[in-house]
């Protein structure tokens, strides 16, 4: 599932002004497709400045998200590595950041699921961090 979601969604680059604007990119594949509105995301960035940085799942790692009812119309899943780590509110640094939305409370579930079960695998998940292609990360994801 992941790998269905990501083909075509990666995106790589050196540096970034801030982390909204990470937020912003990261979610852009979504927005394109029709998948979220810009609403959708403006609530990720509204929601990290209401709550901290809810979003930081593990060090480096974030997965930028809101609530359905801010926007999404589907299921949809991008990624984002980022060379030089991008600072969150508390100097928290972020590298890679996996967007996700979901139109319902529970439409994302095996995604979130699936994204797990790769984050909790140790070796790939430093992997993620010297990734410079969608083929790498699909065959680091379908590992």
């Amino acid at each position: 599932m992941l790998k269905e979601q990501l083909t075509g969604n990666t995106m790589f680059i050196d540096t970034i002004e801030s982390w909204q604007e990470a937020i912003r990119m990261g979610a852009e594949p979504l927005v394109n497709n029709g998948i979220v509105e810009k609403a959708y995301v403006e609530a990720i960035i509204q929601n990290v400045l209401e709550n901290g940085n809810y979003i930081i799942l593990l060090p480096q790692v974030a997965m930028p998200h809101a609530r359905p009812e801010y926007g999404s119309k589907g299921v949809g899943l991008t990624f984002l590595r980022v060379k030089e780590p991008v600072m969150f509110p508390g100097e928290e640094p972020v590298k890679i950041f996996f967007t996700l939305s979901s139109d319902s409370p529970d439409g994302h579930l095996d995604l979130i699921a699936n994204l797990g079960e790769l984050l909790s695998d140790e070796d790939r998940y430093q992997k993620l961090f010297d990734v410079k292609t969608e083929e790498e990360l699909l065959d680091l994801v379908k590992e």
